[in-house]
């Protein structure tokens, strides 16, 4: 590849970054930091900011040898294996803030940021969630991160006193707009109480991220089950309306009083953040929810697989989210005369999120036992 092509796909991803969208990696692994692979995505791909989850972290620690001396450490210790794991999670959490910090304080505090997940075995347990989002936060001890904090019913609640508390949340698992106003609602009434509470509200930062990709997997299984013209017409179509108009929901909220006083008294906007933006079914172009979902002031957190694909052939042009949402209800109101409950897409859609980061946290609490299992018979 030349020179000039290079500089072509980087400035795909400029120009993501230029008209205000925050590119940041939906990964996070030692080997990936070790080898400087992290480091050389923020130099020469515009990434500002990494998102992880169980599932990321279960990958990276099953494969490669960069784990093997901590967990002989660890195993020297006689770890217990959640602890064990904690351990291996924050520390490879950890090097990356510290790998971002100079993009942190270039942005004021806005990008430069690494999450980390509570566990999602708490999703329906608010005490335990909050118990566990102030550990990490305690644990990792920077402030350029993010406590993932999933948007189910008791998890609203727990973002409330996690934010109040000084901490900056990253809210995941948000499927439906219903679930997204809650979320933003959640996300003033902790500002109001940290304010309350003596925190300085501009210390404090939050997204909300938004699901993409698997509500077309599940509405386009449904409509191929359906089957009618109608139905079959409606492909493709569900998952970035439904973003566009979470949005128009964020545009809403955003504009009235109760932000006006927070905003006054120095709070930053919760950004809202595009999630799962992997594209599934290999019919669709795969920098569609890139391309479909341009808007300043919002984050795109991409597996490696989807930001090369952006880098090579994103198709930025301007603005496509503002001034979409009577269109994007179209979309609803036809899917919904084709048959589709789509309260019952996103009720399945957060059970089964809860439930894969789960079994992925069991995963990852079953490969680790056997690597200090293994440690432990070697020394």
């Amino acid at each position: 590849m030349g020179r000039d092509d290079v500089m072509g796909n980087t400035n795909r991803l400029a120009q993501l970054s230029e008209a205000g969208v925050s590119v940041w990696l939906d990964d996070l692994s030692r080997e990936r930091l070790r080898s400087g692979n992290l480091a050389e995505l923020i130099r020469d791909k515009h990434v500002v900011g990494v998102t992880t989850n169980p599932t990321i972290f279960a990958g990276a620690l099953s494969k490669g040898e960069a784990y093997d001396e901590q967990i002989r450490e660890l195993a020297a210790r006689d770890a217990d294996v959640h602890a064990a794991v904690r351990e291996l999670t924050t520390s490879d959490v950890r090097e990356a803030a510290d790998l971002f910090r100079d993009v942190y304080t270039a942005t004021n505090g806005v990008d430069g940021r690494v999450s980390i997940e509570v566990d999602p075995g708490l999703a329906r347990d608010t005490e335990r969630t909050v118990a566990e989002a102030e550990e990490l936060w305690k644990t990792v001890d920077r402030p350029n991160i993010f406590v993932k904090i999933p948007a189910t019913e008791q998890g609203l609640p727990a973002i409330t006193r996690t934010l109040a508390d000084g901490i900056s949340v990253n809210v995941t698992l948000i499927f439906s707009v219903e679930r997204y106003r809650a979320v933003i609602e959640a996300f003033f009434a902790g500002l109001e109480q940290a304010k309350a509470n003596g925190h300085d509200l501009s210390r404090i930062q939050s997204v909300a991220s938004f699901f993409v990709s698997r509500v077309d997997s599940e509405v386009d299984k449904r409509l191929e089950a359906i089957g009618s013209d109608e139905a079959l017409a409606l492909r493709g179509e569900a998952a970035i309306a439904n973003a566009r108009l979470a949005y128009a929901a964020y545009e809403e909220l955003f504009a009235g009083e109760r932000w006006a006083a927070l905003k006054e008294a120095g709070a930053n906007p919760q950004r809202p953040l595009w999630a799962s933006t992997g594209v599934k079914n290999p019919d669709y172009s795969d920098t569609r929810y890139v391309d479909e979902l341009v808007v300043a002031g919002t984050v795109n957190t991409m597996p490696e697989k989807t930001l090369e694909a952006a880098a090579d052939h994103a198709n930025v042009h301007g603005d496509t989210v503002t001034g979409t949402a009577a269109q994007a209800q179209q979309v609803f109101d036809r899917l919904s005369a084709a048959g589709i409950d789509i309260s019952d897409v996103f009720r399945t859609l957060e059970d089964e999120g809860v439930e894969k980061f789960d079994k992925s946290w069991a995963e990852l609490l079953d490969t680790v036992r056997g690597q200090l299992d293994s440690a432990k018979a070697q020394s």
